[in-house]
């Protein structure tokens, strides 16, 4: 798995673990909604100071990030609507 896909493979995990919207995120990491999703797309590569912002946000240490998924370990997949944390 890429640098990249890495990086969107554990973006949505841990946001989805968490319950966090798209948006909740980008606000707590004063991104865009936009880069969020795009990240999660593998569309583009932040760079190094929005990568520690989206780790704060997540709290988490920017390692995790890039963690390699378990064996097996299925996609990460969408909030179910009205499931999301948006406050």
């Amino acid at each position: 798995m890429s640098p990249r896909e890495l990086l969107a493979w554990n973006v949505k995990k841990l946001r989805v673990a968490k319950g966090v919207s798209q948006e909740r995120l980008s606000l707590e990491a004063h991104l865009e909604r936009v880069a969020i999703s795009q990240i999660e797309r593998r569309r583009i590569n932040p760079g190094l100071d929005s990568l520690g912002k989206i780790a704060e946000a997540l709290g988490v240490p920017i390692k995790d990030l890039f963690k390699e998924p378990l064996p097996g370990e299925s996609e990460p997949t969408n909030l179910r609507p009205g499931r999301r944390n948006s406050n």
